[in-house]
């Protein structure tokens, strides 16, 4: 009986491996080189929807994966739903490892990964099976900062193609952008938990307040109680100071909240069907 009951457990987990979709590298060309992306398509042959999806300072894969579960995890659920969903790896693109600690980073959100963000929407709207007036961008925390910076009237793409759909940010750092007086070309959904010590809730308030009125549609859902990272599954709440691990920031507390996680994947399905 045990025997069978672990041969029959065995095929279980043969089988969720192979329901589980593989990602396909593709190479976007840069100014200045190539930036590798991994792509989640659906079969056939479109027009999808497309996420083009940023990491955060922890950067896209590691250990030999080259999508890390929490994104992997967004990436299956999106595509699931019928849309295609691109990551460029703005690290691993440059030879470079995880930014949270590095003090000077070569790759900054507001530059490099902006011309990530303007290179992946450029290839994307010459392919066939993509539906050009519904490419959107989603990001984390550093992917989500980039995100504030690529969707600003200033940064708006001067060639003949449709604009970003829609954006969503999760837990960016708000700092800059509030003081900036930010605004955005695209309706832009920002999430944060209220406890988030690593970005800053109040400046990300601050910052979607002062650009109503003179902005396309810009929202904020602050979860109670939650802390950065609270979508990421499984993840024990923690300080992340305590930890050695150079893809975690120095500083705040980290961890999942199951239900800001469950209704953030209910507004970012609702977002991205407007």
């Amino acid at each position: 009986m045990r025997l069978r009951l672990t041969a029959l457990f065995l095929m279980l987990l043969m089988s969720a491996a192979r329901a589980a979709p593989a990602p396909q590298q593709v190479e976007i060309p840069l100014s200045s080189g190539v930036l590798h992306a991994q792509l989640y398509k659906p079969e056939g042959a479109g027009p999808f929807p497309t996420v083009i999806a940023l990491h955060g300072c922890g950067g896209l894969g590691g250990h030999g994966d080259p999508v890390l579960p929490r994104y992997r995890d967004w990436a299956e659920r999106l595509l699931k739903a019928g849309n295609a969903v691109l990551l460029p790896d703005s690290y691993g693109s440059r030879e470079l490892g995880p930014q949270c600690r590095v003090k000077e980073t070569h790759v900054k959100a507001r530059r490099e990964r902006v011309a990530d963000v303007a290179a992946a929407r450029a290839w994307l709207m010459k392919q066939a099976w993509v539906a050009r007036d519904r490419v959107s961008l989603i990001g984390w925390a550093n992917g989500a900062s980039t995100l504030l910076w690529a969707v600003r009237p200033q940064n708006a793409t001067r060639d003949a193609g449709p604009d970003f759909r829609a954006a969503i940010a999760f837990y960016p750092d708000c700092r800059i952008s509030a003081g900036l007086g930010w605004s955005t070309r695209v309706p832009t959904l920002v999430l944060i938990g209220a406890n988030d010590d690593v970005s800053s809730p109040p400046a990300c308030r601050q910052m979607v307040e002062g650009a109503h009125g003179r902005s396309a549609l810009a929202r904020i859902v602050v979860y109670p109680g939650a802390y950065h990272d609270f979508d990421h599954a499984n993840t024990p709440l923690h300080a992340a100071s305590g930890s050695s691990d150079a893809a975690v920031p120095e500083h705040g507390h980290l961890g999942t909240d199951a239900v800001a996680r469950a209704e953030s994947q209910k507004e970012v399905a609702e977002w991205l069907a407007r």
